[in-house]
């Protein structure tokens, strides 16, 4: 087992990779911004090492700062957690060149699924199902480019190879409107991603967003844990999740999901990973891998039992699985409701001291958070302070729950999406299951 560990990251998350360490009997660095010394996580972690000023390139997104703090603190491993440098090949690439374990996949596959076109192409010979599309790069031609379009059928969407995070993609319902929104999409490709390669694939107009969990230790084994629907989303951020998916046809789940265990073994992926799929008319089609931990993860732990991190660590350190399918059982329903210090409804960021905090209880509630009542949110961050996590033997049961949970959650001295979320999980629609990814959005009026 890994002896000393650096959190490579803030906020919610630094503290779950702290807890799962803890109960391994992991020791923790925490590495931190000068504005986030009082982070909950800071204060438990068994060392804290300043890496620099508030904004992300000169802390969170400073490898030399990083690495250096696992130097001086004598560590053994680095857990990027999710976002900043979680999928880094050339951060996780330095590394394990300076003598660190990567508490991830290898650089080569982080590469490989990080790159649209690769991944896609990976996927393919793996026998997962993809999205029909142009099999690679667009080219210059033009009539090359409209025979394509041709191909797939319109509408297209036009996506770059290196975005995320719902960046650097093009809906084109026309021929005419082709090539302009090509010529667009690379340029805003070249500026935010620095590189200027897109692809394209045929636009699905009402799918929903639903993954897959797996965990594979780079040994020959591989589990998944089973489905998400993440559809409910805001400019293709995710807002709530859930696990299981809802109405999904049964045996497309099946292969779906054996699909995704080949994949793991084809590539010879190492820890925790998501496949990410638009699912429509009983079909999945691929769209992306995660190779980290997920925000949403929680829903997955709450209907399988199995503690993700945790898992993460232990894999890290070299030892095989020591789960196999058979013990892996989906029990019940869980949701995730992403808190967010915004306001409800113009989404604008709410940094600020948190007067009050109180988190809600009972059976089936989880709440994941670094807030405390006198905790200052730093203006300089993702607006996530806490995840909200309910769990009940169906659906209903722990919808039911997260209704309630919202109604007893309070916080005080900053504005958050709260409202939204209690607005959400009344929602008749949403409460009967499967709306596709435009839902939010469209009942939002944006």
């Amino acid at each position: 087992m890994l002896e000393k560990v650096v959190i490579a990251n803030r906020g919610e998350i630094a503290l779950r990779i702290l807890r799962a360490c803890k109960e391994l009997g992991i020791k923790t660095v925490a590495v931190h911004s000068v504005a986030d010394r009082d982070l909950m996580h800071v204060r438990m972690a068994d060392e804290a090492v300043c890496i620099g000023p508030a904004p992300s390139p000169a802390s969170y997104l400073n490898i030399p700062a990083i690495i250096s703090a696992a130097e001086v603190t004598d560590a053994s491993g680095i857990h990027p957690g999710y976002g900043f440098l979680a999928e880094n090949a050339n951060f996780a690439e330095q590394v394990e060149r300076s003598g660190f374990k990567f508490i991830g996949p290898t650089a080569d596959v982080i590469r490989l699924m990080g790159d649209k076109v690769s991944a896609i192409e990976a996927m393919k010979k793996a026998g997962v199902p993809t999205v029909p599309g142009s099999d690679g790069p667009l080219p210059e031609d033009a009539d090359e480019i409209h025979a394509v379009a041709q191909r797939i059928g319109y509408p297209v969407i036009i996506k770059a190879a290196a975005g995320g995070g719902g960046r650097g993609m093009r809906v084109v319902h026309t021929e005419a409107a082709l090539l302009n929104s090509i010529h667009i999409t690379r340029s805003e490709a070249a500026a935010a991603f620095g590189d200027d390669t897109v692809y394209m694939e045929k636009f699905l107009e009402n799918p929903r967003h639903v993954e897959v969990q797996v965990l594979a230790d780079g040994q020959g084994n591989a589990i998944h844990l089973y489905d998400r629907d993440c559809s409910l989303q805001r400019r293709h951020q995710k807002v709530v999740e859930e696990a299981p998916a809802p109405g999904i046809d049964e045996d497309a789940r099946r292969h779906v999901l054996q699909s995704c265990i080949d994949a793991c073994i084809t590539i010879n992926y190492r820890g925790a990973g998501t496949f990410e799929f638009l699912y429509e008319d009983g079909r999945f089609y691929f769209i992306e891998m995660n190779t980290r931990v997920q925000v949403e993860h929680p829903v997955t732990e709450m209907v399988t039992g199995v503690d993700i991190v945790k898992e993460q660590l232990r894999i890290a350190s070299g030892e095989k699985l020591s789960l196999t399918q058979d013990d892996i059982v989906c029990h019940g329903h869980a949701f995730e409701c992403r808190i967010n210090a915004e306001d409800p409804k113009t989404f604008m960021p709410s940094p600020g001291n948190v007067k009050h905090f109180h988190a809600p209880g009972g059976f089936g509630v989880r709440v994941d958070s670094h807030l405390y009542s006198g905790y200052t949110v730093p203006p300089h961050y993702d607006s996530l302070v806490a995840k909200l996590i309910t769990y009940g033997e169906d659906r209903e049961i722990a919808l039911t729950r997260m209704r309630n949970a919202l109604d007893e959650m309070l916080v005080e001295g900053i504005r958050t999406n709260i409202p939204l979320h209690q607005e959400i999980v009344r929602d008749t629609r949403f409460g009967e299951g499967g709306v596709n990814i435009h839902y939010l959005e469209k009942k939002l009026g944006l």
